[in-house]
């Protein structure tokens, strides 16, 4: 939530039964500046708390009654846009509380409904430093200067951490060396022996080598991030850091490699080469309309699975959020309006996703850089830009005509993959858009317009794909998983069904811990999420005919779930053993 300047002192509703312990908390706060109102009621609460506003609400959760704080939590943390309390809706709640038992318990599942998180806990009584620390902590004013300087850190630092380490990424071995002697069995004469027996039986090269935990992250650079054509040396950061996911999140052994050829044949060609070697590949930051053909081609021919995570990965984890999105506001996904913002890549998948998971596609309104996608746009009818004469087909039933803010217009969504922004999207776009609209602004690396102007236009949720705002519409969340999921089957490849289930998932790991308007998705040190969204792809590669491998679910989970935590530990150990060097504390 962010605070503009205030006229008057910062306004704090403090509701408790308890007496003494009310004056006591007003006497702190009073004595700090902040102006108080108080309430022994859950029904005095209700009535007052609309037309005091407070900027922050400290509340006893169980009241005069067990459940009376639980009602309150309820009717301010999940109203309709036409209720009383709408206005009050995002105004932190501090819960304090003296039942312990209470802490142990998930409120939502109490409260009958899913409401978790809420701003956080405090036992009562409360040390004087502890509560104030804490309403100080809610109630801090962000300047635009401070959300800017935020938005600019990662960079910062990315630019003195990266030539720190000069890379990162290494190759390690897993196998023991325990002395000179072992080099017999790993290399010459003994390693002769399991070649001979993979020339006999092919499929035991995924016995005697890494091939089944071994994917190859390909690119040509040519539409990195929201760099665009930078080129394969430039795009090689990003393709390090893509591997490290790959291990840190899925236990996935990834490696980078950039090449220097742009033309989709040879980049087919050379995919087909890799493939004794890897058990999968990445296609990654390849420009459109190329990628759509090279991804193609390739699952069609390929004996291992090949993905696309600019569209696949990103179609999985948007419709995740969306998922959970349309829960929160209460609408469903065969009435909503959605407008595209972009016709790339990810929002093409997008929209493919979507469809076979149950969205209209004449629902969907979608702008590319010359306008609304729709019948009259003959210019678009050639085999290089098919996909985009698909959506001028199937979508826009209205038939719309305009740019961005005629799409936008009377929109329940908006899901947008475009230029960086700010001013991409203007607040009154957002504003001309239905009530409880659905914001995802997802260019990287600064959003189409910022969170922050979007819900003053008026949206109630807002996803960007940053990890420093609420609701990252991550591809991290995306392909560890999926792709863990994949390899521990040995599914032949990765079908839209699968994307399906894996959004599924994500979405339930997001709902099994409480929605709310700014966690609509999980984020990426929830480590289940990882191996749940395994499962759940793994069974549907099962259920659909293309594995080699059957599991259970329970021996699908216990096996992924193995993996990545052993991938974790290694980097911990190294780091905690100073093979893997940390950088020096920032001064304060």
């Amino acid at each position: 939530m962010i605070n503009k300047e205030k006229k008057n002192k910062t306004r704090i509703f403090i509701v408790d039964d308890d007496p003494d312990y009310l004056l006591a908390t007003k006497t702190i706060l009073e004595k700090n500046s902040y102006e108080c109102y108080s309430a022994y009621s859950a029904k005095e609460f209700l009535g007052k708390v609309k037309d005091v506003k407070p900027d922050l609400i400290l509340l006893d959760v169980m009241m005069e009654s067990d459940i009376a704080g639980l009602v309150v939590v309820n009717k301010l943390r999940n109203p309709d846009r036409d209720s009383e309390f709408y206005e009050v809706s995002r105004v932190p709640i501090l819960i304090v509380t003296s039942m312990q038992e209470v802490m142990k318990v998930n409120i939502s599942e109490i409260a009958g409904t899913k409401l978790l998180p809420v701003d956080g806990f405090l036992e009562k009584p409360v040390k004087y430093e502890e509560l104030l620390a804490k309403v100080r902590s809610l109630t801090k004013t962000v300047s635009l200067e401070e959300l800017l300087a935020k938005a600019q850190k990662p960079s910062e630092d990315a630019m003195k951490l990266h030539p720190f380490y000069r890379g990162k990424l290494s190759v390690i071995p897993k196998c023991c060396i325990r002395n000179f002697d072992d080099f017999a069995i790993w290399y010459t004469p003994g390693v002769a022996a399991p070649c001979k027996d993979i020339y006999a039986n092919p499929e035991k090269v995924y016995e005697h080598t890494n091939k089944s935990n071994f994917v190859a992250i390909v690119s040509d650079g040519t539409r990195v991030l929201g760099l665009g054509n930078i080129g394969p040396e430039a795009s090689l950061p990003v393709m390090e850091g893509k591997a490290i996911l790959f291990k840190y999140l899925g236990g996935i052994d990834a490696f980078p490699i950039c090449i220097d050829a742009h033309e989709p044949e040879d980049i087919i060609t050379f995919c087909k080469w890799l493939t004794p070697t890897f058990g999968g590949i990445n296609l990654e930051d390849i420009a459109k309309p190329k990628c759509f053909h090279i991804l193609d081609t390739l699952r069609k021919e390929m004996r291992i699975p090949v993905w696309h995570d600019d569209q696949q990965g990103t179609a999985a984890v948007t419709l995740a959020g969306l998922i959970n999105a349309l829960k929160i506001v209460g609408k469903s996904k065969e009435e909503v309006k959605i407008a595209m913002i972009g016709a790339g890549a990810s929002n093409i998948a997008i929209s493919r996703i979507m469809i076979v998971a149950g969205f209209p596609p004449e629902n969907i309104i979608m702008v590319d850089t010359k306008g609304i996608l729709h019948e009259g746009r003959r210019e678009l009818n050639t085999p290089e830009t098919k996909e985009k004469w698909n959506m001028c087909i199937i979508s826009n039933k209205e038939g719309r005509k305009g740019g961005i803010a005629e799409a936008m217009k009377g929109a329940d969504v908006c899901i947008s993959l475009s230029t960086p922004g700010p001013d991409v999207i203007k607040k009154e776009w957002v504003a001309s858009m239905n009530k409880d609209a659905i914001v995802f602004v997802c260019a990287n690396p600064v959003p189409e317009i910022w969170p922050w102007e979007a819900k003053e236009a008026g949206a109630r949720i807002v996803a960007t794909g940053r990890s420093d705002f609420p609701n990252q519409v991550n591809n991290s969340l995306g392909f560890p998983g999926i792709f863990r999921g994949t390899l521990d089957v040995m599914a032949s490849t990765i079908t839209d069904e699968m994307c399906i289930a894996a959004a599924y998932e994500l979405a339930k790991c997001a709902e099994d811990k409480g929605l709310s308007e700014d966690y609509i998705i999980p984020r990426m040190n929830e480590f289940e999420v990882f191996p749940r969204e395994a499962v759940a792809v793994g069974m549907k590669a099962i259920e659909q005919g293309i594995a080699k491998i059957i599991m259970t679910r329970e021996e699908l989970y216990k096996k992924s779930s193995s993996i990545i935590r052993k991938a974790r530990a290694e980097v911990d150990s190294l780091q905690n053993q100073g093979f893997i060097e940390l950088p020096e504390p920032e001064n304060e």
